[in-house]
């Protein structure tokens, strides 16, 4: 009876630690400013069809005219898959202009998380973060 009284305590254990850990992967405020959202024109350049969240890189002008390389998180792709979205869409805009509404990095690093992305073609794609801001 002790040892399964000590299994079932193990377990329980396990599981809050596991919730503990997702919780902390999706503060998002812990690494970006939520509070400011940065518009930007820029190219694609690289696209990471990959879970949990879809990487891309993109290259956008900066004020004093200078190239600045650019990553992004964003979305898994199941989450854009629901709209439409496919590898073939984003991957068909690398080397193009896009428009990207994203929430920067709090270390002022060139990173960010993707919560719009404007397409080439005028199609526009949200993350499960800008869902929020579809209606605007």
């Amino acid at each position: 009876m002790k040892n399964k009284v000590l299994s079932i305590a193990a377990c329980f254990g396990l599981l809050l630690l596991s919730a503990a850990s997702l919780l902390a992967h999706h503060g998002m405020a812990a690494i970006f400013d939520v509070d400011h959202k940065v518009t930007m024109k820029a190219t694609l350049t690289k696209v990471d069809w990959v879970n949990p969240h879809i990487g891309l890189e993109m290259d956008a002008k900066s004020e004093d005219g200078k190239t600045e390389h650019w990553r992004m998180e964003t979305s898994p792709p199941s989450w854009y898959g629901k709209d439409g979205f496919t590898k073939a869409d984003f991957e068909a805009a690398i080397g193009q202009q896009i428009n990207v509404i994203f929430l920067k990095a709090l270390d002022g690093s060139k990173y960010g998380y993707l919560e719009r992305i404007t397409f080439p073609n005028g199609s526009v794609g949200y993350s499960m973060n800008g869902i929020k801001d579809k209606d605007k």
